[in-house]
């Protein structure tokens, strides 16, 4: 999905605004997931200063490889559903298969929460796109110290 200027203009202002109240350290690891490289970039400059280690993935099947590697599992999974080569409800359902009780949000432009309404295996959250990057750290923070 491409967004207009007019859409990061408005996250880049709300980001300038953004101050991390310090509650989560370093030692929360979020890995996102998107096939727009702009869209890691943001969700970057959004979660860093937040106080979280992020690891940025434009592929989500590399992303599985990773996450099936890395000792302890991310915190939190933020995945785009719409990718080329994987779903991400598919990376979601990897995941859980893996880990269940990995902590997933999934971000969309373009569906609901039909998607996976008959699926066992469901997200944490659903974020539309594009998002306000406060409501975005306060799903994180929620998954991590629920």
């Amino acid at each position: 999905m491409l967004f207009n200027c007019e859409c990061v203009l408005l996250l880049l202002v709300g980001m300038s605004r953004f101050k991390s109240d310090g509650a989560v350290g370093l030692s929360a690891t979020i890995f996102v997931v998107d096939d727009e490289q702009m869209l890691l970039d943001l969700a970057e400059m959004i979660l860093e200063p937040a106080g979280f280690k992020v690891c940025l993935f434009n592929d989500p099947q590399k992303a599985l490889i990773a996450y099936a590697a890395s000792k302890p599992a991310p915190d939190v999974l933020v995945t785009d559903y719409a990718m080329a080569k994987m779903s991400g409800m598919d990376l979601i359902r990897e995941c859980k298969r893996l880990n269940p009780r990995q902590k997933t949000i999934l971000l969309s432009g373009t569906v609901d929460e039909s998607v996976y309404a008959n699926s066992p295996i469901k997200p944490d959250y659903l974020m539309a796109k594009p998002y306000h990057i406060h409501k975005l750290v306060e799903m994180i923070h929620s998954l991590i110290t629920s």
